[in-house]
């Protein structure tokens, strides 16, 4: 089991606007069918960690419907509204005791952490971040919600390019050594 923070960003490391607008994303060329692509990303996902941010993104941007089929911790500090039919958990819980319920959700399956670079952070602060898959596309947009506001350190695992895309997938690097322990 992996835990794995899959974004997009800005060549200039954000993820969002300053309004929390992915706009500038959808509009940008990609094969879904290409390397490092989401349709094949998400088939060995098990269960979802989300940001409040991107879970009102994702609701207004969907216009209510629920697009996911794993169970989704959306950690939050206020009250949501949530879809129905669907497994999503608010939560104000620390990442530590929520990644032990997501591990047991997702089965034999990986976690995602969907959105926030800031929640990513956490996972990695606790140590329970172990890669970083990053599609970079060609804007820069000065400002915004930044990729991971936290030193980590970094292996390169694998590299591709999916049309307008460099992709890139990193191995979070715990005891300092590129291919330590993770």
């Amino acid at each position: 089991m992996t835990t794995h923070f899959y974004t997009a960003s800005s060549l200039d490391g954000f993820i969002a606007t300053e309004e929390h607008s992915l706009d500038w994303l959808l509009k940008q060329d990609i094969d879904e069918d290409g390397p490092m692509a989401y349709p094949g990303f998400e088939k060995n996902i098990g269960a979802l960690a989300m940001g409040a941010s991107t879970y009102e993104w994702v609701m207004r941007h969907e216009e209510g419907v629920w697009g996911y089929a794993q169970p989704t911790w959306v950690f939050t500090h206020r009250e949501l509204a949530l879809p129905a039919d669907a497994d999503v958990r608010l939560t104000r819980d620390d990442v530590r005791s929520v990644h032990a319920e997501m591990v047991a959700a997702a089965g034999e399956r990986d976690i995602w952490v969907v959105g926030g670079g800031d929640l990513a952070g956490q996972f990695a602060d606790a140590g329970l971040l172990d890669e970083v898959w990053v599609q970079y596309a060609p804007v820069t947009l000065g400002a915004g919600a930044p990729l991971l506001p936290r030193r980590l350190d970094l292996e390169l695992l694998d590299v591709a390019r999916n049309r307008s895309f460099l992709c890139g997938r990193y191995r979070v690097v715990r005891d300092g050594t590129p291919g330590g322990d993770l």
